[in-house]
């Protein structure tokens, strides 16, 4: 990959490129289930790293699939990738999986790329490439895990009147309010940064509101990655949905 592209382009092309990868591993056949999403995450990980290492050689680099090296802590912009974020959908040959890559810059989510390549034709959705939102549902629809749903989503939906759609990834689930798929995702079950930074860059892109679910902001490249909870959601919502949190909790 050039040095020459910006950040953004970058993302967007290695995470296109990456998904490309990954959907020819499971064309051929020659892994299922877990083996696929194994064999997966491991190809797509060497590529972006490596071409993440060789475009932007003084930047930092956090992935899921790397040794957490806590040297990275003291620049200020590292790269936060996910080869696969979805395993399980991945390997199931679902279509809600996702490919991110994102780059912090003195902790903020500020650039990123998902590749949905499991939809019709493919779909990468960058920081660099916002469009004006899709008009709400009139009830709102709220975003949770397919296996352990929330209760934080689960009582707000209730409250507020809301319909439950159920999706695999992380980033499959923020890009479907971008997308204007639905209105809100609230996570409480535990994830790691690079199950946002990326999907964090491209929604603040387009105008959502993203935070903790305390309503604190997100931080990115701290020596322990895990991020317990996330809040994506259309603006006109945050307010509410962040008072019915606090009401639950």
């Amino acid at each position: 990959m050039s040095a020459d592209l910006t950040d953004a382009e970058l993302a967007a092309r290695l995470a296109h490129a990456a998904g490309a990868i990954l959907l020819d591993i499971r064309a051929s056949g020659m892994f299922e289930g877990k083996a696929l999403g194994g064999a997966g995450d491991a190809v797509a990980n060497e590529f972006l790293c490596r071409a993440i290492r060789e475009a932007r050689p003084d930047d930092g680099l956090l992935s899921e699939e790397e040794k957490n090296d806590t040297a990275r802590c003291a620049l200020e912009r590292v790269w936060i990738v996910d080869p696969v974020d979805g395993t399980r959908e991945y390997g199931e040959g679902r279509g809600d999986w996702a490919v991110h890559v994102g780059l912090a810059i003195e902790g903020v989510a500020k650039i990123g790329a998902v590749a949905l390549p499991g939809l019709d034709g493919g779909v990468v959705l960058s920081s660099d490439q916002a469009a004006a939102l899709p008009g709400p549902a009139e009830r709102p629809r709220f975003l949770v895990s397919r296996t352990r749903p929330a209760k934080e989503a689960l009582a707000v939906c209730e409250v507020l009147g809301g319909e439950l759609v159920a999706m695999g990834s992380a980033g499959a689930k923020a890009m479907a309010v971008v997308r204007g798929e639905a209105e809100i995702y609230l996570h409480s079950g535990g994830q790691y940064e690079w199950d946002s930074c990326a999907p964090v860059a491209v929604a603040l892109a387009h105008g959502l509101h993203c935070s903790r679910i305390d309503g604190s902001p997100i931080r990115y490249n701290r020596a322990d990655p895990y991020l317990p909870d996330l809040l994506i959601c259309r603006p006109e919502y945050a307010e509410r949905v962040l008072e019915e949190v606090a009401k639950a909790a």
